[in-house]
């Protein structure tokens, strides 16, 4: 009988060094547009006949090569596994949840800024989304920024550290992939926030706004409300205290937001001059000791990332102010820069936006997973 393992589990055996081949039997279009680094495409679907000498010829694979199988629920992959035990591959293991498993992987790291203030950071690998808990450990209330759609993981969190969500905030309204607030909200009881300007994204259902500088606390801690749009119109950073501001998709720790999914192409420099007011007059004029937390790390289609798992995602204003060089170009140069070669587009960012503003609604987790594939593709680099 086939041996399963989960996603999850999957992801200990990478991250320990396991040497194994991945086999990923989705079809080619999906492989490309997303799959997990190194993984090898071999397409296969139940109703096909098996042939053991053509798979060896296409996959290079024999026998005595342990192989993971995968494909995006854990059903092709599971025949495709039985095939092969009854072809003499001995090692053969399949990811009983699939791709679908993998975008719900998680890694949480704990962000140390200061006594009295408990951060964590939530990685998610599949997307490189970043969202954070934020805690009181005197008050015991928290508050959540840019969770994702498994709220359950958050909620989870929040509670095994002794903490009651009170809070929910979105940067802005995401076209990468679906966000959480909202349900988070609603589950825990908290108030879900969003920036004043929302309103103006068509965003139709009732949220609290934060206007510029109002402050949510949370316990003894201040989380302050500062538009940064660029990105988009809406988009506020987190003032956290005079520790640390959350930047959402407005800075990252080696790239910015880019400005075109909004305003749309020809528009793109409308966005970077807002971007690059947002960056200078706001961001760049907090103290360089300021720890940023961006709402995202990159992803590439084929997994490759220079995120270490585990690892803070994280980086401060005085580094990013002598490190990052699109921050020293003037005006015109960091425009041009900016919209001269836009990245591809993140995949069906128009209906992730539609889902997020509220306009339209995924029938299930697997529409929802569907609509998420892909790498986020929100910065941009400005080479």
């Amino acid at each position: 009988m086939v041996e399963t393992i989960t996603a999850s589990q999957l992801r200990d055996r990478i991250d320990v060094g396991d040497s194994f081949a991945l086999l990923d039997t989705r079809p080619e279009e999906s492989f490309e547009a997303w799959h997990i680094e190194g993984a090898i495409q071999y397409t296969y679907k139940p109703d096909f006949e098996f042939d053991a000498e053509q798979f060896r010829e296409a996959t290079g694979l024999s026998t005595d090569d342990e192989i993971v199988t995968i494909c995006a629920k854990g059903i092709s992959s599971h025949d495709l596994a039985t095939h092969l035990e009854d072809s003499g591959f001995e090692d053969v293991t399949v990811v009983d949840d699939g791709m679908e498993g993998w975008s719900e992987v998680y890694d949480t790291v704990d962000i140390p800024l200061r006594d009295g203030l408990d951060v964590v950071q939530f990685q998610r690998r599949a997307k490189g989304c970043l969202s954070y808990l934020i805690g009181d450990p005197e008050s015991d209330v928290a508050a959540v920024v840019d969770p994702t759609r498994h709220v359950e993981r958050f909620a989870s969190a929040a509670s095994s550290r002794g903490y009651s969500i009170e809070h929910v905030l979105d940067t802005h309204v995401h076209a990468d992939h679906v966000s959480g607030g909202r349900q988070l909200a609603e589950y825990v009881g908290a108030t879900y926030h969003l920036g004043a300007d929302a309103v103006d994204r068509g965003v139709t259902y009732e949220y609290d706004p934060l206007e510029r500088n109002e402050v949510v606390t949370v316990g003894e801690h201040d989380l302050k409300a500062v538009p940064t749009p660029g990105h988009t119109s809406e988009i506020v950073s987190y003032l956290l205290d005079d520790a640390a501001v959350l930047t959402g998709d407005t800075l990252f720790v080696d790239s910015v937001g880019r400005t075109e999914l909004q305003f749309g192409d020809g528009d793109a420099d409308t966005g970077a001059q807002q971007l690059y007011e947002s960056l200078h007059r706001t961001l760049l004029a907090e103290p360089d000791s300021v720890t940023i937390l961006p709402g995202h790390f990159a992803v590439d289609a084929d997994g490759a990332t220079d995120v270490t798992p585990g690892e803070p995602v994280a980086t401060t204003i005085g580094a990013v102010r002598t490190g990052l060089a699109l921050l020293s170009a003037d005006r015109e140069t960091f425009v041009d820069r900016l919209t001269r070669s836009l990245p591809e587009k993140p995949p069906n960012y128009e209906e992730i936006i539609a889902v997020n503003a509220g306009r339209d609604e995924l029938e299930d987790e697997a529409a929802a997973t569907e609509l998420e594939l892909g790498p986020n593709n929100c910065a941009a680099s400005g080479d």
